[in-house]
């Protein structure tokens, strides 16, 4: 059933700071942006022995103290798995945005008036429901243009905007996500193992692009990160679908090399350079 887009005179509350790392600069030209350089199959990526960090400046709004319909607290044996996905693909005109929580979630206004502190309109939000739970959809444009969010680190504050939010009124959440470690009331009791559960892997989709998929252990800042490391090495990103299911993110990107789909070789580059980067440090690099 759609969900009724009035207008909600909530004040935002405090702010949550992401915890702060080297700062990293991307292309904010645009998402989906390559440079075109050298051969990517020649450029290594050696530099990625000092593993890449993250930064996000953007502070993650909160929502306000006001009821979520249907999203009190319940405090039952099983806890459902969160999800939130953000699909560049699926609408030309604008990032979808779904949010699953079992039948935990209501209408979100209070998020929706939290994404509006990050300088997006809600265009169009749906709800429905079936046997994996209710799901909240969103259709979000910036609001300076009207288009949808091509900038990597806005994506990002999107994400942990709706995971902070989530976290604030369903803490029993908390042990079930990444996130909950970063900024939670409680810590996942079982982490993933980043060298077992990382899978990758690129797939011809046609003359003209790939698909890159990767299946790792979530933490803040991961979008990113796996959006510059693509593009540091010459590979353009068309567009995608990022998951955060639980403790696990599943990202799946288009990707070409100067508008052709990526060679085998190059295909293997991208993969190799991603695991690398994915991996888990060992105790001496680690130690530094």
């Amino acid at each position: 059933m759609a969900v009724a887009m009035a207008s909600c005179g909530c004040t935002i509350g405090a702010y949550t700071k992401l915890v702060a790392f080297e700062k990293q600069s991307i292309s904010k030209t645009a998402f989906f942006g390559c440079s075109s350089g050298s051969d990517p199959v020649k450029h290594l990526c050696t530099s990625s022995r000092s593993r890449l960090s993250y930064s996000l400046s953007t502070m993650i709004p909160k929502a306000s103290a006001t009821a979520i319909e249907g999203g009190s607290y319940q405090d039952t044996d099983v806890v459902p798995t969160p999800k939130v996905i953000i699909d560049q693909d699926s609408d030309p005109n604008a990032t979808v945005v779904e949010i699953t929580f079992g039948d935990r979630l209501g209408a979100l206004l209070d998020t929706m008036n939290a994404l509006k502190n990050l300088g997006l309109n809600v265009v169009k939000a749906n709800v429905h429901l079936d046997s994996s739970g209710k799901h909240n959809t969103f259709s979000i444009t910036k609001a300076t243009t009207g288009r949808k969010v091509d900038d990597p680190e806005l994506l990002e504050a999107i994400r942990l905007t709706i995971i902070s939010n989530l976290l604030e009124y369903h803490p029993e959440s908390s042990a079930q996500l990444a996130m909950g470690e970063a900024f939670g009331v409680e810590a996942p009791k079982e982490k993933l193992d980043v060298d077992i559960a990382t899978r990758i892997q690129v797939y011809d989709d046609g003359p003209d692009r790939s698909l890159l998929s990767v299946e790792t252990a979530d933490r803040p800042g991961l979008l990113v990160d796996l959006v510059k490391m693509v593009t540091d090495i010459n590979v353009a990103v068309e567009s995608g679908e990022f998951d955060t299911e639980g403790l696990l993110a599943k990202a799946k990107f288009h990707v070409n090399y100067k508008g052709k789909a990526l060679i085998k070789p190059l295909q293997q580059v991208v993969a190799n350079s991603l695991r690398y980067f994915l991996r888990r440090p060992s105790t001496e690099e680690s130690s530094f």
